[in-house]
């Protein structure tokens, strides 16, 4: 978590999501909430599954919409914990209901990019105040920045 936000990070997050829908306009409409984006969903749902089969020590559940593996080694996921698809993989901090909310957006966004999702989200870049998937599913939910910052 980001103890306190730098100055002018709102202005940049809002930089970042409209390049993000600039970008979203090249995507040919065949890629997005489509038939293909819901194949590339289920192959990063199954890579989830394959990958938090392989290293969860934890309980396997079904929460927010999501399967939740828990008890991962740290490397085996970034940050807090990662979305893959239908899958949340993280370690063993508890899994809040607000941090569920967040990895459920990034679910959806699975859902409307599918195979693409793993490059844009490269392409949007490792902070999160500047990575348009991360503004998108909540920074405050994701724990990026504090409440009410």
């Amino acid at each position: 978590m980001i103890a306190r936000p730098p100055a002018g990070w709102r202005q940049r997050a809002e930089r970042a999501v409209a390049r993000g829908e600039a970008i979203d306009a090249w995507i040919p409409s065949v890629m997005l909430d489509s038939p293909i984006s819901l194949l590339g969903y289920a192959w990063g749902t199954a890579v989830g599954w394959l990958w938090g089969g392989l290293w969860s020590t934890g309980p396997v559940t079904r929460r927010g919409g999501l399967w939740v593996f828990t008890g991962l080694p740290n490397w085996a996921f970034g940050r807090g914990g990662v979305c893959v698809g239908g899958c949340y993989l993280t370690g063993s901090a508890p899994v809040t209901d607000t941090v569920l909310r967040h990895e459920a957006v990034h679910a959806r966004q699975w859902r409307r990019y599918g195979f693409l999702m793993p490059l844009l989200y490269l392409v949007a870049g490792r902070n999160p105040l500047t990575n348009r998937f991360e503004i998108t599913a909540g920074l405050e939910d994701g724990n990026y920045v504090p409440r009410g910052s």
